[in-house]
């Protein structure tokens, strides 16, 4: 038997990482499948597009939630073991959601879901990391970030198309199969090595407990979190209430979240990773890649439906260009992992993705389907440049026994920062708006020449297809007034675009303080 085969039980390192890959593929689809589909949610449940946003935004916290706590199980109780139970909650919580009656159902089973999905991430990446030797994982983590990167983009394709055809519904059932076939192929191919299994025995013998006030701190801190952005801009921010209790509950959390991790012997999160240069940069670059590729793969769409007339099958298909280039750029970046420096393979990666967020400022009414395909194309081929170094750095310097750790943070902060950057980009394109179209408003009076030349040509128009003078009138008024909408929402989308550059460029000094070399590990690591 090589050394390969050796470190997964026998199994060819190369079949584990597709098994995986594929159960990683399903979980993280989710995180985007059903952001087309929200108008279909929207109208079949009878609820309004900011409630029905809630869909994607619960699943994102009840899985970075669940993270904290995935390393402690997949010790305890054996990652093969975990991964089955995860996979088999998240599968059943699918077809849940595909017959759920209500929002409130509905939002029950994603939060089920989520949990479900959140421990399958990071031990399949923690998997991989012990299932190849340092010098080979950055080809492994292509594969897997195929997975995680190419997945968020397939989902409002897949999700467009099932709407559109069949239901929303779907958008959820199709999880069964899928997990199903997961279920089976990781029961006969991976593995638990007899290093592993004594591993844990000797952990339990040691009596490895579970920080139980740990993780209802950090539960409390990110769902308080959550629904103070989420409900923000609907409750007018502090001047309600409801969101300064929900603020204060967050705050408090974290005051003593904190302290507590600082003095445990056995933390839930080990902080002292945070705060270290290496891995805390690669947290933070994370929660910017995560808000700027979960963000986009929702406002985009969203942008073709409402203003261009786009139906949610071709609003997927818009984004497509980019899984592609993106699947493409993997294997080319994991090449490339191996030879050169991770903070320039990320600073080269934030500094594309930056550009081609601005790219997309050059908005207007007239763009065709070509503007957006060829914005996604630019962003695939950035996010790979971040993706693969960050996951490969994350890990350099961290004993054996920190992978699981790693991983559950790692990949709790693209969850995390994916649902703050929806919840920044849903405030920031409400206010926007209002702000633009009260600036707008101030030029559409009767003192205004062009406004009231344009309303002349536009009664004529209408008195021409049929309508007497009083109702041509009134027609061109709202045609005016609906113009004047349809300008703010773009210029407020122009400013969204705007902001996710920003975070994406603030992203290029935080690469540029991670450690030199390779994406191999340094002596002694794994």
């Amino acid at each position: 038997m090589n050394a390969a085969a050796a470190r997964t039980g026998g199994t060819n390192p190369w079949l584990v990482a597709i098994v995986v890959s594929i159960a990683t593929f399903m979980e993280v689809l989710d995180t985007t499948i059903a952001n087309v589909a929200l108008r279909y949610i929207s109208g079949g449940l009878a609820v309004g597009p900011d409630e029905a946003a809630w869909v994607v935004t619960s699943y994102l916290v009840a899985n970075a939630i669940v993270l904290c706590a995935s390393g402690w199980m997949a010790t305890v109780f054996g990652r093969k073991r975990f991964f089955m139970v995860c996979i088999g909650i998240f599968t059943v919580a699918s077809v849940l959601c595909g017959f759920a009656w209500s929002l409130d159902s509905l939002l029950f089973f994603r939060v089920l879901q989520g949990l479900g999905g959140g421990g399958m991430a990071p031990v399949s990446q923690s998997i991989l990391a012990d299932s190849f030797p340092p010098e080979k994982r950055g080809q492994a983590f292509a594969l897997y970030g195929v997975a995680v990167v190419v997945a968020p983009v397939v989902g409002p394709t897949l999700g467009g198309w099932l709407s559109d055809n069949y239901s929303w519904h779907w958008c959820f059932l199709i999880n069964a199969p899928v997990g199903l076939l997961a279920l089976g192929l990781i029961h006969v191919l991976v593995k638990e090595t007899d290093k592993e299994r004594r591993d844990r025995a000797e952990l339990r013998r040691k009596g490895l407990r579970f920080d139980l006030v740990g993780f209802l701190l950090v539960a409390s801190f990110l769902g308080a979190l959550e629904v103070t952005l989420d409900q923000g801009q609907r409750e007018d921010w502090f001047d309600s209430t409801f969101i300064r209790v929900f603020a204060a509950i967050s705050v408090l959390s974290l005051a003593l979240f904190i302290p507590w991790e600082m003095t445990r012997r056995q933390p839930l999160i080990d902080l002292k990773m945070l705060f270290s240069r290496q891995f805390g940069a690669c947290f933070l670059v994370m929660l910017a890649t995560g808000a700027i590729l979960i963000s986009t793969t929702q406002f985009v769409p969203q942008l073709l439906q409402e203003y261009f007339g786009y139906t949610a099958t071709w609003a997927g298909l818009a984004l497509s260009p980019g899984g592609v280039v993106t699947m493409a750029m993997m294997f080319v970046v994991g090449r490339l992992s191996g030879v050169v420096s991770p903070k320039w393979l990320i600073a080269a990666g934030a500094t594309i993705i930056a550009l081609s967020m601005w790219h997309l400022t050059n908005l207007y009414a007239g763009l065709d389907f070509g503007f957006f395909a060829w914005s996604r194309v630019y962003i695939g081929i950035g996010l790979p440049l971040i993706f693969i170094p960050i996951t490969n750095a994350s890990y350099q310097g961290l004993p054996k026994d920190r992978t699981d750790q790693a991983s559950a943070l790692i990949n709790m902060a693209r969850n995390i920062g994916g649902s703050m950057g929806v919840s920044l980009s849903q405030t920031v394109l409400a206010q926007r708006q209002q702000f633009h179209q009260s600036r707008l408003v101030e030029n559409v009076v009767p003192s205004d020449p062009q406004y009231v030349e344009t309303l002349r040509q536009v009664t004529d128009y209408f008195v021409a297809a049929g309508s007497s003078m009083a109702q041509a009138k009134g027609q061109a008024i709202a045609w005016i007034g609906q113009q004047v909408a349809t300008q703010s929402a773009l210029l407020a989308y122009v400013d969204v675009f705007a902001v996710l550059a920003l975070l994406s460029a603030s992203a290029v000094p935080l690469a540029l303080i991670l450690r030199g070399g390779t994406g191999k590990a340094p002596a002694g690591a794994h």
